[in-house]
């Protein structure tokens, strides 16, 4: 990027709203040109600026963030990611915010600890840059990153797999990996699975707490069984597990037996949890028997994961572009040789059913 990504920060919190600024704009790729503590006051100031990306808090007085947010994608869509606080009804209301067409959802800053403010940092700069260049979208209502740390692999949970013949079962897993923009595709990839499909696993990009809240609006929508995953939760048939957010989740087997391991470790790929990880743990315990789809995303979390799945015997997808809000993870797999197939979204399911079902 050339220019400057430029930033409205919208939040009523005086803290916070010195905080986003003191982050951003620690980045040299990003210029916070002004804040607001209301959308009122936000709205005035969009009328003298138009900036590339608007931070956005949801719970606010006297207009609330979700409203602030229909009014600017009906009127002049701009790309928005919703900072919300960590709580239930925070996470309803941003997944909410995601349906109206928001880019990224990110937790506020914890400022209690020096490493938690750095993750913090992490993942808002990556918010704001996929938000930047990410396709915007109007969603109706349904009824190069500046290294501020090492970026580790997935060595930092899990060895690399041992390129070696697994034996053959008569249960399949998909492993899929998603980030910006996957949570509509996650829904359009869900709700075309038929109630016996194969059991499946899933990372989103997603903080924690809100994890919870999308899982439990997938289940709602789709015939399969849709839940954020806990430790040693068996992989079954006609049920979908989405890591939760901030922890790891691998694939691991136990005989003929299929669970996930929900585990604590570092950022791998400046996510946890890691598609990457996911990946390599289907590549080490799964390896043909598995299908690996990766979707929509900023970065390259989950390609190399993605190539693991592929030389252990795995079959492998990734989206193509044009349905992707963000074409960075598919593109940096494709990069990699990892995908088996380049598929528009709407053909994913249907492609992943042939292999594991026939």
């Amino acid at each position: 990027m050339n220019e400057k990504i430029s930033v409205l920060i919208v939040d009523d919190s005086a803290i916070v709203r010195q905080a986003l600024s003191e982050i951003l704009g620690s980045d040299p790729q990003i210029e916070v040109i002004g804040t607001a503590s209301d959308p009122y006051i936000a709205a005035k100031k969009l009328q003298m600026q138009v900036p590339d990306v608007i931070t956005l808090d949801i719970e606010m007085p006297r207009m609330d963030g979700l409203t602030f947010l229909r009014k600017i994608m009906t009127q002049h869509p701009i790309p928005v990611v919703i900072i919300s606080s960590l709580t239930e009804k925070g996470s309803i209301t941003a997944l909410k915010a995601l349906e109206y067409g928001a880019i990224e959802i990110v937790s506020k800053p914890k400022l209690h600890t020096r490493e938690f403010i750095e993750e913090s940092r992490i993942k808002l700069i990556d918010a704001v840059k996929a938000a930047a260049v990410a396709k915007l979208r109007r969603i109706a209502p349904r009824g190069n990153a500046m290294a501020v740390t090492p970026k580790l692999s997935a060595d930092a949970v899990l060895p690399p797999p041992i390129m070696r013949a697994l034996p053959k079962t008569t249960e399949s897993i998909m492993a899929v990996g998603a980030s910006t923009g996957g949570t509509e595709a996650l829904r359009v990839f869900l709700e075309a699975m038929p109630i016996d499909c194969p059991g499946i696993v899933i990372v989103q990009h997603m903080p924690e707490v809100f994890t919870k809240s999308f899982a439990q609006r997938l289940d709602s929508l789709c015939k399969i069984s849709v839940k954020e995953a806990e430790d040693n939760d068996t992989i079954l048939r006609g049920r979908a597990l989405i890591a939760p957010g901030n922890k790891h989740t691998l694939i691991k087997r136990s005989g003929a037996r299929y669970f996930v391991e929900v585990k604590e470790g570092p950022l791998v790929n400046r996510h946890r949890p890691s598609v990457d990880v996911l990946f390599r743990s289907a590549a080490r315990f799964v390896g043909a028997n598995a299908v690996g789809i990766i979707m929509t995303g900023m970065g390259d979390d989950g390609a190399r994961g993605l190539k693991e799945m592929k030389d252990s015997g795995a079959k492998t997808i990734a989206q193509d572009e044009k349905s992707c809000i963000v074409f960075g993870m598919p593109k940096e797999a494709i990069k990699l040789g990892a995908a088996d197939k380049i598929l528009p979204l709407e053909q994913i399911a249907d492609a992943a059913l042939l292999w594991l079902m026939h």
